[in-house]
């Protein structure tokens, strides 16, 4: 009998105060955290994201996974733990009173002992599922993370297998920089901002989200090229391009009046003309380049080539595309034609960065600026080149040959060239002298007239140093198909070629963007926050089924 009393007056009342304690403790907090964590895992505004760009970084949001999800994860716990443990102590705070104003229902006494124990185990339960949320959001993060690292990794090996097989070469063309560079800054379509770190990283694999939300590439084989590139060193544009195509740098070597800018000239339209007899495409990448080979076309015609300006130069951009089939043969050419007093000088020839990035040369070697040519001109002869306009000048072609060799010698790689084309200029004046009739057109006839001439030197020099050389004499009119063959692309160079004529154009498609609304976080975010709100509600609520089925069924 006395069994059946506690249970009646100890038993049953703290039951009945525990279940419905544990019950609206646990349901009234659980609604709580779920309604905050909709507020805040279901909103698109950007007020808990900060702006990116920070302390030197790219303007671009980072991963979802990397930062965000703890920022949320933090302000959701900000949001709901302190009131979560404020309402419960309220409800056990105002048991308490009533129990203290009214102490003639001692009797009750097992009931707030039910209470008090509900609320308790209530605030454990709470715990549990707090720390399944976090599970959750955990699951999430390192979910996203397991996919997003072997995508970097494999765009990243990509990108540089692209780049080796390619010979991808990356310069600035700009003058009073000439750097060599690993990555160009890229500018966002949409607003303009620099990205210094476009590629596969922890803003993302296949694409950045820039500030104002539009989606920029990664990796050249994505597309990167196709943004503006600006050299990270000076700040300038580079040319379109850059990246996908390999930079080559042609300087153009010689003295002052030795004809590198009629020859350069000559050279670009053979290119054109074979290029276009193969089905490709060379176009300048500058409107600036483009009028620069007119004004120069112009002046040829006429007799006549002004001064280059003695300034370091800015390349002539000539981007040559190649049909299907001929992938490798695709460049983007600099053409570098400084002033010949740029050569005259140690000081001057060092200040010529661009000559260490590239693997070829053109040597133009001005015959009367040699002593042997000069001294065995005729006073007739004279006469002949001066009414012609030729000047005289006094650097001998060898001094400028010597420069340049010192030069790259002490530079990384020891200045080893690839390919030196030595080119002869003037030899239309040059022919009609007698100590300039054995310059034939040949490469054995070239050198050989070299050697006679006191550049003896530099032929032994260059056959010993360079992985190939080949001459030419040159002069107006000039032979289009073997100024075309001395260039050396991977072309089949037809026995005529008609007269080259250069166009300027973009070869990129322009990159398409779509900016968000000011205010909106990014789409991925999006996605990812909705992922993390249905794991954290379905992940509680598998492990209480899976609770519960294990208590009934035991």
């Amino acid at each position: 009998m006395s069994i059946w009393v506690v249970i009646a007056v100890v038993v049953f009342p703290f039951l009945a105060g525990a279940g419905p304690a544990l019950a609206v403790t646990v349901l009234t907090a659980a609604g709580y955290h779920i309604h905050r964590s909709c507020r805040v895992l279901l909103s698109r505004t950007a007020a808990t994201v900060p702006r990116p760009g920070g302390q030197g970084g790219d303007p671009a949001y980072r991963i979802y996974a990397l930062r965000q999800i703890w920022r949320d994860w933090a302000a959701l716990d900000r949001a709901s733990r302190p009131v979560v443990v404020a309402r419960a102590g309220a409800v056990r705070d105002w048991v308490g009173q009533r129990w203290r104003e009214r102490p003639q229902v001692y009797f009750l006494f097992p009931l707030w002992l039910g209470v008090e124990t509900g609320v308790v185990l209530g605030m454990v339960v709470l715990a549990f599922a707090l720390a399944v949320s976090f599970a959750a959001y955990a699951l999430v993060a390192g979910v996203a993370l397991l996919v997003w690292l072997p995508c970097v990794l494999v765009l990243r090996g990509l990108d540089l297998a692209f780049t080796a097989v390619h010979r991808v070469l990356q310069v600035c063309q700009n003058a009073d920089c000439y750097e060599r560079l690993t990555l160009p800054e890229y500018a966002c379509p949409s607003c303009g901002e620099r990205h210094r770190r476009l590629r596969p990283n922890g803003d993302g694999a296949f694409r950045h989200v820039c500030v104002c939300g539009a989606r920029l590439p990664t990796t050249i084989l994505l597309g990167r090229y196709r943004l503006a590139g600006y050299c990270p060193g000076c700040g300038r544009p580079l040319s379109p391009r850059t990246g996908r195509a390999r930079a080559e740098p042609l300087p153009f070597v010689g003295g002052p009046d030795a004809g590198k800018t009629t020859f350069m000239t000559l050279a670009i339209a053979a290119l054109h003309a074979a290029v276009e007899a193969n089905g490709g495409r060379a176009s300048f990448v500058t409107r600036q380049d483009g009028l620069a080979f007119t004004r120069h076309r112009d002046e040829m015609r006429q007799g006549r080539v002004s001064k280059t300006p003695t300034p370091l130069p800015t390349a002539m951009t000539l981007d040559v595309s190649l049909p299907t089939g001929s992938r490798r043969g695709n460049r983007i050419m600099y053409l570098f034609d400084p002033s010949g007093e740029h050569y005259t000088g140690a000081a001057a020839v060092e200040a010529m960065g661009y000559l260490t990035h590239g693997e070829r040369m053109v040597l133009v070697v001005d015959p009367f600026a040699l002593p042997l040519v000069r001294g065995g001109l005729t006073t007739a002869e004279r006469d002949m080149l001066t009414a012609a306009g030729v000047s005289f000048s006094s650097e001998d072609p060898a001094d400028t040959f010597q420069r340049v060799r010192n030069e790259l010698a002490s530079r990384p790689g020891g200045g080893g060239q690839r390919r030196v084309a030595v080119v002869v200029s003037k030899a239309d004046l040059l022919v009609r002298t007698g100590v300039g009739r054995g310059a034939g057109p040949g490469d054995g006839e070239v050198s050989g007239w070299l050697r006679t001439m006191g550049m003896g030197n530099m032929v032994r020099e260059l056959s010993s140093t360079a992985g190939e050389t080949r001459y030419l004499a040159s002069g107006l009119p000039s032979d289009a198909v073997a100024v075309a063959r001395l260039v050396d692309l991977p072309l089949a160079i037809p026995d005529e070629l008609p007269e080259g004529r250069p166009v300027t154009a973009d070869p990129r498609r322009p990159w398409r963007v779509s900016p968000r609304r000011d205010g909106l976080v990014p789409v991925g975010y999006v996605a990812a926050r909705r992922a993390v709100l249905a794991v954290s509600i379905l992940l509680p609520c598998a492990l209480a089924a899976i609770a519960i089925s294990a208590l009934m069924s035991g």
